[in-house]
């Protein structure tokens, strides 16, 4: 049974860092006359593209469409197999189900959770057409096993940084070292146009194929219909999709990007105080973290040790959440849905590290606006249920 008690204001997962700059940005491109794609967008695929060290970079509505469109750009088909990790969400599999590829799932490692290496190497198959890796949390997978592994036969390496702006490996800006690169701006993320996403790459074929499908499979420039200097004419040289980015996000983005530094840091001294408070509570384990100073830290989670306490992962979420904490799970791994167990038949023994995992980890509130003193409050009742309900 749950104890009732008092609470204070909630700490609610996630709160997006908006401020009057934000706001000002978005308005006057209201105010302008142009709210759809044009000179905004544009102007933040130049900026993006620069902060992260790549050639060309797509702005689009979502990172489940840039997913989509790097795989149509790099051919996958009917047929071809994409390798990934079970431990993730919807969007990283749905997307090769569009295309009529096989989503061939792989464990997690149980350390930082990503995508484990000596996996995807057993997964490799003549079939195989792209490895998706999956920064989990804002760590970067390691890249350089899986750049190894793929380029000898030929394989693409996507990979879905949508937790992972802005973050880094060993000096190099993720968004510069996979084949693409696919990142988010959702509400929760810490760069965020509340919807919106954007794909990079230094492969300028690439790029214009993922540019002509994002808009209609129209030729080039298909935006500028609309505008003054453009023309009516408009030619279809592809069945493409509706996934374009507004300048009303962009303009957010633009702001969001200039921030991105300072919202960071914050970030990471947060990560910090979570770290040095629970790290030696033997209720918890933590993930393993290469580097502090390259991790985007777009989540904190935590394991609970089953052995040191009498209550199991969902009761421990009930009881903060009766203390005002709010939480969240990442993931339940895909191949413990109805969807992959019905069409591919996976099982739940299929992925034992990932099945382990989503049983005993939960995620804790870490973004930007969160005060030191909802930090503080955050770690206090963490810990006081880790007490109550200890071995």
């Amino acid at each position: 049974m749950v104890c009732a008690r008092q609470v204070k204001e909630p700490i609610p997962f996630s709160r997006p860092d908006v401020t009057g700059d934000e706001i000002r940005e978005v308005v006057a491109v209201l105010e302008s006359g142009w709210i759809t794609t044009g000179p905004k967008t544009h102007h933040f695929e130049e900026e993006f593209a620069r902060a992260v060290g790549a050639r060309f970079a797509l702005a689009l509505n979502s990172c489940t469409a840039a997913l989509h469109l790097a795989l149509e750009a790099l051919g996958v088909g009917p047929g071809d197999e994409v390798i990934l990790p079970t431990l993730t969400f919807a969007a990283s599999g749905e997307v090769v189900r569009y295309l009529g590829a096989i989503p061939v799932l792989v464990d997690a490692d149980p350390l930082d959770h990503n995508i484990d290496p000596a996996a995807v190497e057993k997964a490799l198959t003549p079939r195989t057409k792209v490895v998706m890796a999956v920064d989990f949390g804002g760590q970067a997978c390691r890249l350089d096993q899986l750049l190894t592994l793929t380029r000898s036969p030929g394989i693409h390496l996507v990979e879905d940084a949508a937790h992972a702006f802005p973050a880094s490996l060993e000096g190099r800006a993720i968004g510069s070292i996979s084949d693409i690169t696919c990142f988010s701006f959702y509400a929760t993320k810490p760069l965020t146009t509340g919807e919106g996403g954007m794909a990079t790459t230094d492969n300028e074929r690439w790029a214009e194929r993922m540019r002509v499908m994002s808009l209609h499979g129209i030729s080039k420039d298909a935006w500028k219909r609309y505008a003054f200097e453009g023309s009516w004419h408009y030619e279809i040289v592809a069945p493409g999709y509706k996934y374009n980015m507004t300048d009303i996000a962009a303009a957010m983005g633009l702001v969001q990007l200039r921030r991105a530094g300072e919202m960071l840091a914050r970030r990471r001294e947060i990560a910090r105080r979570y770290r040095e408070a629970l790290a030696d509570d033997g209720a918890f384990e933590l993930l393993s973290c290469r580097s502090p100073d390259e991790h985007a830290w777009h989540l904190f989670v935590i394991k609970l040790r089953d052995e040191a306490l009498t209550i199991q992962r969902d009761r421990f979420v009930t009881e903060l959440k009766a203390a005002g904490i709010g939480t969240s799970v990442h993931f339940i791994p895909l191949h413990l849905h109805p969807y992959y167990r019905q069409t591919f038949g996976y099982r739940a023994e299929d992925f034992p590290v990932a099945t382990e995992l989503s049983q005993r980890s939960l995620s804790l509130p870490i973004y930007s606006r969160m005060t030191d003193a909802e930090v503080t409050r955050v770690i206090e009742e963490v810990r006081k249920v880790a007490r109550r309900f200890r071995r």
